[in-house]
């Protein structure tokens, strides 16, 4: 199991540093300038209203209960923080869902100059431009199914301590199978398919989110985040299972 979670996590390194190849660059920078344009200005939106939270909440609170404030605002920054971790990832990929189809593609070639690999196309053809953010629109729900309880608990007394754990797994998961979505979907996998396969195989996609969680938590990298999970999803699937090819 640890050996496979380690492995997991290492593919998304090895991400990292197939970024700069000849032959994948073009593909790196679109995805690229979305997810900066996107992460910054939910950065400087998210500041502005934690400042306005927390002048509210500390009028809000009578002066004996001016303790639960520095007891409960860790918490909800934490929460708030996956919120729109969520919120702003989801959307980045939905917009760039047809560039990283492509870069998958490449990445594959790359992995495979043979005939087993799928060929990559000249560009997005409008038909992936206009069902890729409906793709990527379905997964998002999925996503919102399981978020929704983790919110309610994060707010139950005594359970809630459970939350930051418990957000951190879910989210590992959701990055997995959001860009494990590249490879499997190339491979004629849908959605519930993909889902058995990753859960067949939990260390290795649990240590392959928690890395790309990671990655988005660590400034500047976060920018690079997307691209490399793109290629590294790609990369491990390739690998772990040839025969799906």
């Amino acid at each position: 199991m640890s050996y496979s979670f380690t492995r997991g996590a290492g593919y998304v390194l090895t991400g990292l540093r197939w970024l700069p190849r000849a032959g994948l660059r073009s593909f790196v920078v679109i995805p690229l300038l979305i997810n900066t344009a996107l992460f910054g200005t939910g950065i400087w939106w998210s500041a502005g209203q934690f400042e306005r939270l927390d002048q509210a909440v500390q009028r809000w609170l009578p002066a004996w209960l001016a303790w639960l404030h520095w007891l409960l605002w860790p918490l909800f920054i934490v929460t708030a923080l996956v919120v729109i971790f969520y919120t702003f990832t989801l959307v980045a990929n939905a917009i760039a869902a047809p560039f990283n189809g492509l870069l998958a593609e490449r990445v594959e070639k790359l992995v495979d100059p043979g005939s087993r690999a799928p060929q990559p196309s000249a560009g997005p053809s409008w038909r992936e431009l206009l069902f890729s953010p409906l793709t990527e629109l379905g997964k998002l729900l999925y996503f919102v199914a399981w978020a929704i309880p983790l919110i309610v608990l994060s707010f139950v007394p005594a359970v809630n301590v459970a939350a930051p754990a418990l957000w951190a797994v879910s989210t590992s998961w959701m990055l997995a199978l959001e860009y494990a979505d590249y490879p499997l979907g190339h491979r004629g996998l849908d959605h519930r398919a993909q889902r058995r396969l990753l859960r067949r195989h939990w260390p290795l996609t649990l240590g392959f989110g928690g890395m790309t969680l990671l990655l988005t938590l660590v400034p500047v990298l976060n920018f690079l985040a997307m691209p490399a999970a793109v290629i590294g999803a790609t990369l491990m699937w390739n690998r772990e299972l040839p025969d799906s090819r």
